[in-house]
């Protein structure tokens, strides 16, 4: 399933190649262990559970081929929403809600009124996490 161009949806902004296409997608999933010290022995682990989820998306934008010299911009103003955005892919896939921790931006390759060629960007996602339904966790 295609959603028209669309790599991924975060929210309402789309990234794609008609704005903010992205060359690489990493995703980490921690989980939290935790050492618990036992007399004459090596300390023993705990599984204190999952952690959060992170995803780093970085992209270049050539603001002249597509999409403008604002879409990072755009990334900005999703974040200062200050408020989880649904992630969807553009196979269909629901990754659930996530917050937008930091956007990094680099441009180079000016032309003479100092708008830049190229546009690199970096945004930083944590998962927002769920909410409990007030049933122990959620699991009943």
């Amino acid at each position: 399933m295609n959603f028209g161009g669309v790599m991924m949806a975060l929210g309402a902004f789309r990234f794609g190649m008609a704005n903010g296409a992205y060359q690489e997608f990493n995703r980490s999933t921690p989980h939290r262990w935790s050492k618990v010290n036992r007399i004459g022995r090596a300390p023993a682990l705990q599984y204190g559970g999952p952690g959060t989820e992170e995803i780093t998306i970085s992209g270049v934008i050539y603001p002249a081929f597509r999409g403008g010299l604002r879409q990072v911009d755009g990334m900005r103003a999703k974040a200062s929403l200050r408020a989880p955005l649904m992630m969807t892919d553009g196979l269909g896939w629901i990754w659930n809600r996530w917050v937008i921790t930091n956007v990094d931006e680099g441009k180079s390759f000016f032309l003479a009124d100092g708008a830049p060629r190229k546009i690199e960007f970096t945004l930083k996602l944590e998962a927002y996490g769920g909410d409990s339904t007030g049933r122990l966790g959620g699991l009943f």
